[in-house]
């Protein structure tokens, strides 16, 4: 594939969802040269999902495929049992090697949604860094200083608190570092969390003789309660998330983030996205902005025609109150307690908890003539119809006197 140097294109890259570039002048010299650049991206699969807080990295990634480049994607499964403490306010626990396994089985489908699979590398970092032994980790770690670490903004906050710092947290930058060694990367991307491990790439290719690479870090995104998107908060949109499923969390997005999300998590023209912000800047229905965000990213992992339906599926659900046409049903006997079912179902996970929703008002019944809400813990089936939990969660009930 030829490389495109096409200054406004370039512009672009080194600008939407991005945080920083070092060194930018050097990066968009090289860039606008038409030289073909290997640029990195690794992340360890703590999770068997990949959520859409990592897409941002990988859309990045495949701009820099657009224009031509040899994208080089590293699935950390050695520093992934290790764990990165970048972004954490506590020590992150060692991973078994048969959880990082269990978590890779999807993941090149999930990272091929983004970027093409067929034009990239794909790398496993454990095919070096097993073989490193007592001396290279020596002489890696000679490199840098205890203060250079204990200084970052997390650590220095556990070591004011009291909290332990482990010293395997301290080699995890060596490794990731490492990874930029291995592979001669050119650039690398990461989150602003990411910084440190990305400049130690940088200290450890100067070492091993090689130019150091770029960096460009991008933003971090909110989850659907506000807080950072981690999969350790459940609160993610995850690539592998159904249609409705992935729709209806949209859907649930704070209207604060709607643009941001459009900006960092589609490739929606910005010209197009400026337009989105003016209609809501004018008073109209944030519902129907994020309806064309809720329909974007669906599109994205899945298809146009699932995106129609998800939304159709969703406001029939939500809007007008209809009961979903895939609900599951199941067929019970007279008088059977309602609380049984939803437990054996798992929509519950216990009596406790089907009273305090109870409590709440979160379980309604929807028979032939009305939906009311369930009053009475003991409240027995009888007769057929669909239990709305919350908003979310449908179940059909069948009567059946055998």
């Amino acid at each position: 594939m030829q490389i495109s140097n096409d200054e406004q294109k370039v512009d672009e890259l080194l600008r939407r969802g991005v945080e920083e570039v070092i060194d930018k002048k050097d990066l968009r010299t090289k860039l606008l040269s038409g030289k073909k650049l290997r640029i990195k991206l690794g992340i360890d699969p703590t999770s068997p999902n990949i959520h859409l807080g990592r897409s941002i990295p990988l859309l990045k990634l495949r701009d820099f495929q657009n224009l031509g480049h040899q994208v080089v994607f590293i699935v950390g499964d050695f520093t992934g049992i290790v764990g990165d403490t970048s972004d954490k306010d506590s020590e992150r626990p060692m991973l078994e090697a048969e959880t990082i396994k269990n978590n890779l089985k999807n993941y090149k489908k999930q990272v091929g949604k983004i970027i093409d699979l067929k034009k990239a590398e794909f790398h496993s970092n454990s095919t070096w860094l097993k073989k490193l032994g007592y001396a290279d980790v020596g002489t890696h770690a000679e490199i840098f200083s205890i203060n250079q670490f204990i200084s970052r903004d997390n650590i220095a906050k556990r070591l004011k608190e009291g909290k332990r710092v482990s010293l395997r947290e301290v080699l995890y930058p060596l490794m990731q570092g490492y990874d930029s060694v291995a592979v001669k990367a050119d650039v690398e991307l990461g989150g602003t969390d990411q910084k440190f491990n990305l400049l130690a790439g940088r200290d450890l290719q100067k070492y091993f003789g090689q130019t150091p690479q770029n960096i460009v870090t991008g933003p971090l995104i909110e989850g659907l309660d506000g807080r950072k998107m981690s999969s350790s908060w459940g609160n993610t949109v995850n690539f592998l998330d159904t249609p409705s499923d992935m729709f209806g969390k949209i859907m649930s997005l704070k209207d604060e983030f709607i643009i941001k999300y459009f900006e960092l998590l589609t490739r929606v023209s910005m010209e197009e996205i400026d337009g989105l912000k003016k209609r809501l800047a004018s008073g109209e229905n944030p519902k129907n902005i994020k309806t064309i965000l809720g329909k974007t990213i669906v599109e994205m992992y899945h298809d146009g025609k699932s995106a129609e339906v998800a939304a159709q599926a969703w406001e029939e659900t939500f809007s007008q109150g209809e009961i979903p046409k895939d609900t599951k049903t199941i067929k019970v006997k007279i008088k059977a307690p309602i609380v049984d079912l939803l437990i054996a179902e798992g929509f519950v996970k216990s009596k406790g908890e089907f009273r305090r929703l109870v409590e709440e008002g979160a379980i309604k019944f929807k028979g032939t003539l009305e939906e009311k809400k369930i009053v009475d813990p003991n409240t027995l089936a009888d007769e057929s119809g669909a239990l709305r939990i919350g908003k979310k969660r449908f179940l059909r009930i069948e009567i059946t006197k055998k």
